[in-house]
């Protein structure tokens, strides 16, 4: 039985697809399965990934998604080519847009901040959930303090006045993760942009905030 047709196995052993299944059911079944690679070279990995990704479901995605995120020690500013064409042919939502880009492909940008600019081109990309990518992407080098400081903002900016309502969803969660880690630029911001901002961007973005200046900021 080779590692496809063992993954494959484990999620017949939980009845699915038959069966709705729980995202820590399948966490599970990803950190079982990736034990028993014999060789967790990133290309290694990175191949089985690939082979999970191209049957295109739900499951199987979160493992190839989770699979990539722990070799995480191996990247190389390379390996955003990879990640790239990924998100192009094979992220449709949101949610796998999100499980992506805040674990494996936001440990990339974390580790090798010159890769961040580009991202700028996926503003104007045809498809919504590469357009969020770009914000949210920057998440998990936010939490982490391992984003340039004008990195969130280039983002914002170039996403400020997209029609989608995920993709304003997107950079607002953005802000508002900023928001805990550098409170008055993220004010700043709003003030200055208030204008502009779609609404559901700004109150996404005010959530973390204390009641008196979510209050302020509503008010302009």
């Amino acid at each position: 039985m080779n590692m496809i047709e063992t993954v494959l196995q484990a999620l017949a052993d939980i009845n699915y697809p038959q069966q709705q299944a729980k995202t820590v059911q399948i966490r599970k079944i990803s950190s079982v399965t990736y034990k028993l690679l014999t060789d967790h070279n990133i290309d290694n990995v990175l191949t089985y990934c690939e082979q999970l990704l191209s049957q295109r479901d739900w499951a199987l995605s979160l493992i190839a998604y989770d699979w990539a995120f722990r070799v995480k020690r191996q990247y190389t500013p390379s390996t955003f080519d990879v990640f790239e064409r990924w998100l192009f042919e094979y992220v449709v939502d949101w949610y796998d847009c999100d499980d992506f880009c805040t674990h494996a492909f936001g440990e990339l940008l974390a580790r090798h901040n010159e890769l961040i600019a580009k991202t700028h081109a996926w503003a104007t990309h045809p498809h919504f959930t590469v357009r969020r990518a770009m914000a949210v992407i920057l998440i998990y080098p936010i939490k982490k303090i391992r984003c340039p400081t004008d990195a969130p903002m280039q983002a914002a900016n170039l996403l400020l006045n997209d029609q989608h309502d995920l993709v304003q969803k997107g950079y607002g969660w953005m802000l508002k993760v900023l928001s805990q880690k550098s409170l008055n630029d993220v004010i700043e911001y709003l003030k200055s942009n208030h204008q502009h901002m779609p609404r559901v961007a700004f109150r996404y973005a005010i959530e973390k905030l204390d009641k008196q200046t979510r209050t302020a900021l509503m008010s302009l």
